[in-house]
């Protein structure tokens, strides 16, 4: 999402983008915008995550092999598998240079993988950073200053109005009068879920008809366990059958819809680079439920949000009910109006134009 949405903002200030991604399957980008793609011809990867990150990687080096492909003044990685790509090209000498956007550092368990991410970032010749906890922290591990560009929302595609789509979304996902509460990431260990599971039984028991919404959860990594864990816990929670909705991915159009039709938006990550749905659901007239740590209290103000303990159920449960009241409610909308319209994809985009001059490509006879 961060890296359509920043090529389409670059168009509009006269740069022609183009944006990659392995395409196993064929169909092409799941969504269309101003910018050009490329869909990079993938086999169906198998094995265990470490071989299938490799095999991306080695997807991305076979298709830039060809000089007709990498006719580009920068080189640009949103991630540890394109990133790696890009450094093996630049040893090889295909290209001279590379920039990538850390949005967070995984820990994963396999160290090639580690491995893999660190190699990623220490190679290229430019980071860019979503907020400055992780220009921090990337500065105390590696020593490298990192660019802080920050993350956008198209106002334009996600506000309070209605539409059409509302109401079949609605039919289709058996929502009910409510209240609706979000949960965006699919089932993770890093958003939380099994805190929020924890939290909207407490929110329930007040709000009998309430229903939670656990959307997404598209991701090369192995969330596995953490799903077995959720769902032995959802089955001893003695909640009613249509209580919880797990959508699994959604898409692309059905986004704006899924957060009108929410009451809150329950974000209490453990870890984020930014936390680009807040500003998704702030956009849309929903008011935010979040964790009281770094990056959100960087952006958000003390009463943009109903601020939580992400460690504790009880602590976003009293968020999620307080947000879902008023006077706090309406205000908590009011202000989130007001942080949308100040996070806009053309700030960010102009924020990465200074640093793509230094990163030029020259190309080679």
């Amino acid at each position: 999402m961060h890296a359509l949405a920043l090529a389409d903002a670059l168009v509009g200030l006269g740069h022609r983008p183009v944006v990659h991604a392995p395409d196993p399957a064929g169909k092409g980008f799941f969504r269309r915008g101003v910018a050009a793609t490329r869909s990079v011809p993938a086999s169906p990867a198998a094995g265990d995550l470490a071989a299938t990150v490799e095999a991306r990687i080695a997807d991305y080096v076979r298709y830039f092999e060809h000089a007709a492909n990498r006719q580009y003044d920068v080189f640009h990685a949103q991630d540890g598998i394109s990133g790696n790509a890009l450094a093996t090209l630049k040893q090889r000498g295909l290209i001279r240079r590379y920039v990538r956007t850390v949005h967070h550092i995984n820990a994963f368990r396999d160290e090639r993988l580690c491995e893999l991410d660190r190699r990623s970032i220490v190679h290229a010749d430019g980071l860019f950073v979503v907020s400055r906890f992780w220009q921090e922290r990337l500065k105390a591990e590696t020593c490298r200053t990192a660019f802080l560009v920050g993350n956008g929302v198209d106002t334009g595609r996600y506000s309070p109005v209605p539409s059409t789509g509302d109401h079949i979304l609605r039919a289709t996902l058996g929502l009910h009068a409510g209240p609706v509460l979000l949960s965006v990431g699919g089932v993770e260990q890093r958003k939380n879920t099994l805190g929020i599971l924890d939290a909207f039984r407490q929110v329930h028991a007040v709000h009998r008809s309430a229903q939670l919404v656990i959307a997404g959860g598209a991701s090369l990594l192995d969330h596995d366990l953490y799903r077995q864990q959720f769902k032995s816990r959802l089955r001893d929670a003695g909640l009613p059958v249509d209580a919880v909705i797990e959508t699994g991915p959604l898409t692309d159009e059905d986004m704006p819809s899924l957060f009108r039709l929410a009451d809150v938006l329950l974000f209490p990550s453990l870890c984020e680079g930014f936390g680009l749905v807040v500003l998704e659901a702030m956009a849309s007239g929903v008011p935010v439920v979040t964790s009281h740590i770094a990056p959100f209290t960087e952006y958000l103000d003390p009463d943009d949000v109903a601020w939580c303990d992400p460690h504790h159920a009880g602590s976003i449960a009293d968020a999620a009910l307080s947000a879902l009241t008023d006077p706090l409610r309406s205000r908590l909308i009011a202000n989130g109006a007001r942080v949308a319209r100040r996070h806009d994809w053309s700030r960010a985009a102009r924020a990465h134009v200074a640093a793509y001059a230094d990163m030029r490509e020259v190309h080679y006879a």
